[in-house]
């Protein structure tokens, strides 16, 4: 009797266990990226309280979530940058190690490779496109053979066959839904292409010589007016949230917007609001309508789990006006060095926001170092999936950090970046190596600049006591250049900066001239 009545109480002991509340799951979250187009690190007041642009419905977005103070670009340009993000491995691994592609260039990212979105819809995540994709597609021809020319000329067209589809797009990445065009907004052809299918044949050819409202000359479609494409992608990722709101199935939708990157075409309307420069009114339309976008989150009831991360590809462009607007008084690069292009702090350090209310406590901050080749590992944390050797070879969760009250000891080992001709600097804690003699980009020094050939060949800045790293302390510093130089040598000759296996970088034919450095 005695036994049994200990076999009872161990059965009713079970079922009060059984029975008793669990830790709920999470369910898997809606995810928003909306990544801007050359918009600096103080061009959004939230990361520059003395800035000169009003950036309302951003800094709101901020207060709802999470800034992220030392946020990177895997590069300092737009192309390699959003190959980063979209693969969670740096660009320089691909075929393209400097420059950009065209609005001609075939596809980098090969269908056998994984990205966010292949990822996320494995997870059985709804996927969507709608922008700039400036990664190549491949454009029917005309007799059938590879595009030859390269982009930039207004003949360098004639060869597509506009009314055939194009291939090897974003669909063939893991997109259920693709709107966008292929380059730059200032690069032709001028056309949107919806699911592999031109939306309408080109009847023209469009110019633009303004100071900053320039664009090449190249074939135009009756439905492409340049002015209108920034609300047109905003207006139709709205409607996606609203139509995906309904749905049980989690989404992810990348808005890749083309601005404010040239040309800077502000409407009728916002034109002289900011009573600074058409930069600055068409950064203020961008708010605007993210305000917007937000909001009608909020409205579809959906705001509680959906994680929205908004950034840039790069930092602030010259060609947007940055000398008028800082005789102004505002500074898109913020206290630090450079801009678009450059290897220093200006061209890859930039404003990176994230909003989930559900795990992200409104109106904190992280002072960690993140690179945008982190969001591939993120989305695959939060979907329940686990990269292989390799996916994502550069790509650390963000989901630890989202926890403000979660000390993190060491979130990444070091972090890697690239300049426009392909010129190297690693971050590791405050110290930063940079493998060239200037800026690696677009301001002074310049690569080839006489002035270039006396500096050292390296540079070495402490971040911490030299955010403007005007002061080279490679030299008192011997043991730091060596311990840094051996660390992005082995990141380089593994293929990955993560845990794992080692990886193959993507063969080039001829020499990798900005590896001369690596034993």
């Amino acid at each position: 009797m005695k036994h049994l009545l200990q076999l009872l109480a161990l059965v009713l002991t079970f079922q009060l266990y059984s029975c008793s509340p669990k830790e709920p799951q999470v369910k898997q979250p809606n995810i928003i990226v909306i990544l801007a187009d050359d918009l600096g690190y103080g061009d959004v007041k939230a990361f520059n309280p003395e800035g000169k642009i009003a950036t309302p419905f951003l800094d709101q977005l901020a207060s709802e979530g999470m800034i992220f103070t030392d946020a990177h670009t895997p590069s300092a340009v737009c192309t390699p940058t959003r190959y980063g993000f979209m693969t969670g491995r740096y660009n320089w691994r691909s075929t393209l190690k400097s420059g950009v592609l065209t609005g001609n260039s075939k596809a980098l990212i090969p269908d056998s490779r994984s990205t966010m979105a292949s990822v996320l819809k494995a997870q059985g995540y709804s996927t969507a496109f709608i922008g700039k994709w400036h990664l190549g597609w491949d454009w029917a021809t005309l007799d059938g053979d590879p595009l030859t020319a390269e982009g930039w000329g207004p003949h360098d067209f004639d060869q597509i066959d506009f009314t055939k589809p194009v291939t090897h797009t974003p669909n063939d990445l893991g997109f259920d839904y693709a709107y966008g065009h292929n380059g730059s907004l200032d690069m032709a052809p001028y056309v949107y292409v919806e699911n592999g299918q031109i939306t309408a044949i080109p009847d023209t050819v469009t110019v633009n010589k303004g100071k900053y409202s320039w664009w090449r000359e190249g074939p135009t479609s009756p439905d492409f007016d340049h002015e209108k494409v920034t609300p047109n992608f905003f207006e139709r990722s709205i409607a996606y949230i609203q139509e995906q709101a309904k749905e049980e199935k989690p989404f992810f939708l990348y808005l890749a917007l083309p601005s404010p990157h040239t040309p800077i075409l502000p409407p009728a309307e916002w034109q002289g609001k900011s009573g600074l420069a058409p930069y600055a009114d068409f950064m203020m339309m961008i708010d605007d309508y993210v305000g917007q976008l937000n909001e009608a989150i909020k409205k579809a009831g959906i705001e509680e789990n959906t994680l929205i991360v908004f950034t840039s590809d790069n930092g602030g462009s010259p060609a947007a006006g940055l000398d008028v607007m800082q005789e102004a008084g505002h500074f898109s690069s913020y206290i630090y060095r450079g801009h678009k292009a450059d290897i220093f702090e200006g061209g890859h350090r930039v404003p990176f926001i994230a909003k989930w209310p559900a795990k992200i406590q409104k109106g904190t901050s992280r002072s960690e170092t993140i690179c945008l080749t982190d969001l591939m590992a993120t989305g695959a944390e939060l979907s329940g999936y686990e990269l292989k050797d390799n996916e994502g070879e550069d790509s650390y969760s963000l989901v630890s950090l989202f926890d403000a009250n979660n000390k993190v000891a060491q979130f990444r080992e070091a972090t890697v970046s690239h300049s426009i001709n392909g010129s190297f600097a690693i971050r590791q804690g405050d110290w930063k190596l940079i493998m060239a003699k200037g800026s690696g980009g677009w301001s002074f020094p310049k690569p080839g600049d006489p002035s270039e050939a006396e500096l050292p060949d390296v540079q070495l800045y402490n971040l911490a006591s030299d955010p403007g790293e005007t002061n080279n302390i490679y030299a008192e510093n011997g043991d730091k250049v060596a311990s840094l130089k051996a660390l992005l040598s082995k990141y380089i000759k593994e293929g990955r900066s993560t845990p794992g296996a080692p990886q193959s970088n993507d063969q080039i034919d001829g020499e990798w001239k900005q590896i001369g450095f690596v034993e």
